[in-house]
């Protein structure tokens, strides 16, 4: 939560007090200073104090990368640049920044060199590595997912990153959007009949020849917006507590029936395109009715699925078009 660490009586009082000693201009100084100091309370419980709003900002996970982007902060620091450019362009970089190493294991002493403002992590992060870098610079440290309520912890993490670079108004107009977005999309698939359809979205990937899909349930992000947007999630295995995704094989594809379904891959990893690549002659996969009607959507690459507001539209718009066409 935002507060004034000086309130304008003591601030008035300490300028009048100075102004005694001959030093009203530098108490001016100073009380403006003050007043633009932050203090928010991170997912980890502790106090994280600004000076005023942060504007060299390292990320270290995609989904805090794009918040920053989102809301006109150009990090100066991103974990793995080209994974980033490679998985989410629906939200792409709009400058240059440093690459701080991966994702789970990001370099303290790059991230050092850079003297941010402020750190934004995530709760994947270790807390032994989330430890040293408050060693670096204060740290805002986001809870990644949250399956009980995904759409509301995209849109919290949002407001506090929000509020710890002073782009409080452009995080309003983000929601705003993201609304708006859901109310289009579930009008839209209404008209075409598809309200209630039954629809299943997951990815894929193959590991030494090995296939394993990860069906997004309703805990998921994607699987919230689906059915924000009317529609029936299908899978029924239960996914994990924070990002609510499960994991089956192709077999367990059948318990699916008759439905709509949609994937997300990326052309530069091929691991990723099992649907489109080694299970295109596979017995199972081509007897699914679903697959026999030809209701199988590959939704385009670069649309980050556990993103923000801004890849929730690209989305929502994705997933209209391919129901609807």
């Amino acid at each position: 939560m935002r507060r004034l660490l000086l309130t304008a009586a003591a601030a008035t009082a300490a300028a009048l007090t100075l102004s005694a000693c001959g030093t009203t201009e530098p108490a001016a100084d100073d009380t403006a200073k003050s007043a633009e100091r932050i203090t928010l309370t991170d997912a980890s419980g502790v106090k994280v104090q600004l000076d005023g709003p942060a504007k060299k900002v390292v990320g270290t996970e995609w989904n805090v990368v794009e918040s920053l982007i989102s809301l006109g902060v150009d990090p100066v620091g991103v974990a793995d640049v080209k994974g980033y450019k490679t998985w989410d362009t629906a939200v792409p970089l709009k400058n240059e920044p440093k690459d701080i190493g991966t994702r789970g294991e990001p370099s303290m002493d790059t991230i050092a060199s850079l003297k941010p403002d402020l750190i934004v992590a995530t709760t994947d992060l270790p807390p032994a590595a989330v430890k040293q870098l408050r060693e670096v610079a204060p740290v805002l440290n986001v809870r990644a997912a949250d399956a009980a309520d995904p759409i509301g912890r995209m849109t919290g993490n949002l407001d506090l990153i929000a509020r710890a670079t002073g782009t409080t108004e452009r995080s309003a107009a983000l929601k705003k959007g993201f609304e708006a977005k859901i109310a289009e999309g579930k009008k839209a698939l209404a008209g075409a009949g598809l309200a209630g359809a039954r629809y299943a979205f997951a990815d894929g990937y193959v590991v030494s020849n090995q296939v394993t899909i990860r069906p997004f349930t309703s805990g998921s992000l994607i699987g919230a917006v689906n059915e924000r947007l009317g529609l029936k999630n299908a899978w029924t295995v239960k996914g994990d507590a924070s990002y609510g995704l499960g994991s089956t094989d192709v077999e367990g594809l059948t318990k699916l029936g008759d439905v709509h379904f949609a994937h997300i891959g990326n052309d530069g990893d091929k691991s990723s395109t099992p649907f489109t690549g080694v299970l295109a002659k596979d017995k199972v996969w081509t007897s699914l009715p679903f697959v026999k009607k030809g209701n199988v959507h590959r939704l385009p690459d670069g649309i980050w699925m556990f993103g923000g507001p801004e890849s929730m539209n690209a989305y929502i718009d994705q997933v209209v078009t391919a129901l609807t066409k």
